[in-house]
């Protein structure tokens, strides 16, 4: 029986949550239910993801590589990928940029610490957000406009995106509800 390594990542972080094996079956598997399905090399089984956890794991797209010799599973984890309770599976990845600015700041948007400037951004509520979301478009056009370079054009757009993650959280949602939507928009669905 032939095993492929399944290297899977969140859709949404773009992490690498775990790598595991398939056969042909648990690919079949895979596919039919949209939920992961690997070979257990230590059970020699088929077993699937969160059977027993609940963690299982939503496939968006399964990719092939290159020598079709391995396999990546884009998914959307429902909890921890790993058997010891963390969401991956590797330690001391650096958490990528986008997710851990949304984690500062429904955190701070929960407890809103004194002397905070999001707690500023938050405390002025929508309208004090959608015209701080103004302001910064405005400069990343000036930057971009007037040919102040690419540093400059980086930092303002920087804080365009730190102001609409805050509006984002604002209301309740997160970077994953835009991303859902573009994947939507690229795949011609209306």
């Amino acid at each position: 029986m032939k095993l492929t390594p399944a290297i899977v990542r969140d859709a949404t972080t773009g992490s690498v949550l775990m790598l595991a094996y398939m056969n042909e079956e648990s690919l079949q598997k895979t596919r039919e239910t949209g939920e992961t399905w690997f070979w257990s090399r230590s059970r020699n089984e088929l077993w699937h993801k969160g059977a027993t956890s609940g963690n299982t794991q939503r496939v968006l797209h399964i990719a092939r590589d290159c020598d079709d010799d391995a396999l990546l599973i884009t998914v959307e984890p429902a909890g921890p990928a790993c058997h010891n309770g963390t969401a991956s599976c590797f330690a001391d990845v650096p958490p990528a940029a986008i997710p851990q600015l949304f984690e500062t700041l429904r955190r701070r948007f929960d407890e809103r610490p004194e002397g905070s400037y999001s707690t500023k951004l938050f405390d002025g509520g929508r309208t004090a957000i959608a015209q701080k979301i103004g302001e910064e478009a405005t400069e990343v056009i000036v930057a971009v406009l007037g040919g102040e370079g690419r540093e400059r054009v980086v930092s303002e757009a920087a804080d365009l995106v730190f102001h609409l993650a805050a509006m984002l959280v604002y209301e309740g949602l997160d970077w994953s509800d835009v991303e859902r939507e573009l994947r939507r928009r690229s795949s011609g669905r209306p």
